[in-house]
């Protein structure tokens, strides 16, 4: 039981920080969706956007996000 509220707590932690960071999202230095490496092709009639680039770094965040809880549950 103890582990259980450890991790709710830790997953509530982590939300909040995902609100405060979407909050503020216009106060940071870059721009997420459209940083450099993502492809964006604009034709006449067709538009196509693939944001590499920030499915990378989300990735990378995530990851980190869930190792770092994983330890801390142990």
């Amino acid at each position: 039981m103890e582990q259980i509220g450890k991790f709710i707590f830790l997953v509530g932690i982590g939300l909040t920080v995902l609100g405060l960071l979407l909050t503020f999202f216009d106060k940071l230095p870059f721009n997420l969706g459209r940083l450099p490496g993502d492809i964006y092709i604009k034709r006449d009639n067709f538009v196509f956007y693939f944001p590499i680039t920030t499915s990378i770094l989300i990735s990378i965040i995530l990851s980190l996000l869930l190792i770092i809880i994983s330890k801390i549950s142990k």
